[in-house]
C-alpha cells in the first residue's frame, strides 16, 4: 500500500468511532414519521455532540446511531441557527472522542478527508482539498456566516454535521452545505468558531448576542421649527 493511502487511513481511524448517524423524527397524528438524516461527531468524554443545527431542528425527536450499529437515547444541549452548530449530548456512556484541531492554522490546498452519512449511507468517507478560507454563507434561516471553510470534498443530503478532519485526524470543521446542482464545492464551519459557540450552547442552551434597537415614529414639525428649518414640512421621523 503506498504511503499516502496509509496517511488517510490513520486519520480515518482516529475519528472514526465519534462520527454518529442522527436521524429526526416528527409526529403525524399517532404516527411517527422519519424527517431527515444527519451527521455528528462526540467530542467529549461525557457524550456531548457537534452536529448542525438544521438536522435537528426538522423533527421534535432524535435517533443516534454509532458506527458499530448501537443505538444512542440522546438529548438537544442548545443550537444556534445563526451559526448552524447544535449540541446534542449522548446519555450513555464509553464514547470515542475526536480530538478538535485548530481551523486558524489551515493553508489552501490542504488535504482534508470527509466522513459522513450521505444519503443514508452509514460512516462514507470522500476526500478534498481546502479551496478557500474566509467565505460568507447563508444559513438556512438567512443569516450570514463569516469566515466558513470551502472544500471541493463530495457532500451530498446526509453529510451535514459530520466531520471535516486534516491527515492528523484532528477535526478542523463541521460540514454543512453544498450548492445544489454544483460539483467541488463544499462548505464547512471552522472548528474555531465551533468551539466559540460551543461555550454558550453549553452554558445557556443558548448564544446570546447583542443589538442595536431603532424605534421611528412619525411626529408633526413645531410652527417654530417648519420655518427655521424644513420650510413646507410638516412632519418628520423621530
Amino acid at each position: 500500500m503506498d504511503e499516502f493511502s496509509r496517511i488517510i487511513i490513520r486519520a480515518i481511524q482516529k475519528v472514526k468511532n465519534s462520527v454518529v448517524k442522527i436521524d429526526a423524527y416528527r409526529k403525524r397524528g399517532s404516527r411517527e414519521e422519519h424527517a431527515g438524516t444527519g451527521s455528528g461527531f462526540v467530542f467529549s468524554s461525557d457524550g456531548l455532540t457537534f452536529t448542525n443545527s438544521h438536522v435537528i431542528s426538522v423533527g421534535e425527536g432524535l435517533r443516534v446511531t454509532l458506527l458499530d450499529g448501537t443505538i444512542a437515547n440522546a438529548e438537544l444541549i442548545g443550537k444556534d441557527p445563526d451559526t448552524d452548530i447544535a449540541i446534542i449530548k449522548l446519555l450513555d456512556g464509553g464514547y470515542s472522542v475526536a480530538e478538535l484541531g485548530d481551523s486558524d492554522s489551515l493553508q489552501i490546498g490542504q488535504f482534508l478527508v470527509v466522513i459522513g452519512n450521505p444519503l443514508g449511507y452509514h460512516h462514507s468517507v470522500s476526500t478534498g482539498v481546502l479551496s478557500a478560507v474566509g467565505r460568507t454563507l447563508r444559513t438556512p434561516n438567512g443569516r450570514p456566516i463569516d469566515n466558513v471553510l470551502q472544500t471541493d470534498a463530495p457532500l451530498n443530503p446526509g453529510s451535514s454535521g459530520g466531520p471535516l478532519i486534516n491527515t492528523d485526524g484532528q477535526v478542523i470543521g463541521i460540514n454543512t452545505a453544498i450548492i445544489q446542482g454544483m460539483q467541488g464545492l463544499s462548505f464547512a464551519i471552522p472548528m474555531n468558531t465551533a468551539k466559540e459557540v460551543a461555550r454558550h450552547l453549553i452554558r445557556d442552551g443558548k448564544v446570546r448576542k447583542a443589538y442595536l434597537g431603532i424605534l421611528i415614529q412619525e411626529i408633526e414639525l413645531l410652527d417654530g421649527t417648519q420655518d427655521n428649518f424644513f420650510t413646507g414640512v410638516v412632519h418628520g421621523v423621530g
